[in-house]
């Protein structure tokens, strides 16, 4: 009876750990609504592939220019329309111990594609994670020196690649 529970138990978090479908708005249909960035603005658009995005996908806490956007579930986007000139691309995760920070440079009319993706240090933690505080303090000690300290790496994207892999993303809500 208790193998039973716990192969059910242990089913059950299998399966809410599994792809969903998103709802929010494709990539096209974004576009065809609001046009392109209008003259003097540009437009950056941040996209986190799809796949497994683990037992709880709470999304990232990406933001341009230190304003956060929706959270950034696997298989989503989030993009915002700004001035041309020098941006800041921003990620930060609760309990993180850094924050991504990535600066970018945009001009008029133009779209600017990047993928999210969880950084070298995060997988290290991540991976240490499990031997308790020391090793995960070890860790914090030891990637502290890493190029990018925070959970997310920025990626730039050319335009017709982002565009074949936004078509199978959603607006994050």
């Amino acid at each position: 009876m208790l193998g039973r529970v716990v192969a059910l138990a242990i089913a059950g978090v299998l399966l809410c750990g599994c792809e969903t479908e998103r709802n929010g708005l494709a990539y096209s249909a974004m576009v065809q609504k609001l046009g392109p960035a209008r003259p003097g603005q540009s437009r950056i658009v941040i996209l986190r592939e799809k796949g497994f995005g683990g037992i709880v996908d709470g999304g990232w806490q990406v933001q341009v220019d230190g304003q956060t956007m929706s959270g950034l579930k696997t298989g989503t986007y989030v993009y915002a329309d700004r001035g041309t000139g020098q941006h800041q691309l921003g990620a930060t995760e609760a309990g993180f111990p850094g924050e991504t920070r990535h600066e970018v440079a945009t001009a008029s009319g133009r779209t600017y594609f990047y993928v999210a993706r969880i950084s070298e240090r995060k997988r290290a933690l991540t991976a240490t994670a499990s031997t308790g505080l020391l090793g995960f303090a070890l860790t914090t000690a030891m990637t502290a020196g890493y190029r990018n300290p925070g959970p997310v790496d920025f990626f730039p994207l050319e335009e017709a690649a982002a565009r074949d892999t936004l078509a199978e993303l959603r607006l994050a809500e």
